[in-house]
């Protein structure tokens, strides 16, 4: 049992820094912080349109899979897989170095 809360709670940390890099790049882009996870999607578009480079990181779509694998599959729904979460913790790397690229241009 002590194992499958500390496999919840990491994945909900991991989908917590999805939520803040994520609301950094809006409000890089856009200067508004999303107060919703549909806002925060629905906003990620803006930033696809305005830099053809967003569009090719696509964003939005790994936002979406984060949301589902961290925040919904693992944390409400219970679903334990090690090996899955330990994938999201490279993809979660990898989703805050590429979100860090056009903030710092």
């Amino acid at each position: 049992m002590g194992d499958q809360i500390r496999i919840r709670d990491a994945a909900e940390k991991l989908w917590n820094a999805v939520i803040n890099a994520t609301n950094a790049l809006i409000l890089h882009y856009l200067g508004i912080v999303p107060a919703s996870h549909w806002e925060r999607r629905k906003l990620l578009v803006r930033p696809e349109d305005m830099n053809p480079r967003i569009s090719e990181l696509g964003f939005r779509d790994r936002y979406g899979a984060r949301e589902r694998y961290l925040h919904e599959v693992t944390f409400y729904d219970g679903t334990i897989d090690p090996d899955m979460l330990r994938r999201e913790v490279t993809s979660v790397k990898r989703f805050i170095e590429d979100v860090e690229k056009p903030i710092k241009l």
